[in-house]
């Protein structure tokens, strides 16, 4: 993958990309194999109970696609550690606090760190970002190693 990103390409090669497939598709068939659905001797309505790793092998087939999206878009991370990360820093500002009293709170804490965070992925000083965050055009300064402005 890191020799195709630097070549400058957005996707893999139709050979990669089949080879890559088939070896989904063995792996998806040996977990099948290996993890076989529990038997069920009564008949009760609904689906039969598939247990934890059936199931995970069943979303994997059924959504493969998406599991596998990374390789069609290069643009599309292996992973979602980002996200976690974001969705992690919620997680503990609603501990912290409580909750937030309005659903307009919420929405202005999630603008705040949405811009601090691209400032931060950009390079920028967010203490600067957010205190020009007014500016009509773009004011952000980049993060100076040696300002010493902000050591409390």
């Amino acid at each position: 993958m890191k020799k195709v990103k630097e070549k400058g390409k957005g996707s893999l090669s139709y050979y990669h990309y089949h080879k890559f497939d088939k070896k989904y598709d063995e792996l998806i068939k040996q977990a099948r194999k290996e993890n076989p659905l529990p038997e069920t001797t009564k008949k009760k309505r609904g689906g039969k109970k598939k247990g934890k790793i059936p199931a995970l092998v069943e979303r994997l087939a059924k959504y493969k696609a998406s599991v596998c999206l990374f390789i069609h878009n290069f643009m599309v991370p292996f992973d979602n550690n980002q996200a976690e990360r974001y969705l992690r820093m919620i997680k503990v500002k609603t501990k912290v606090s409580g909750c937030f009293r309005t659903e307009e709170g919420a929405r202005d804490y999630l603008k705040i760190m949405s811009y601090v965070s691209m400032a931060h992925k950009q390079g920028y000083n967010a203490y600067k970002a957010i205190r020009n965050g007014g500016c009509k055009k773009s004011c952000v300064y980049k993060a100076d190693l040696s300002d010493k402005s902000l050591d409390m």
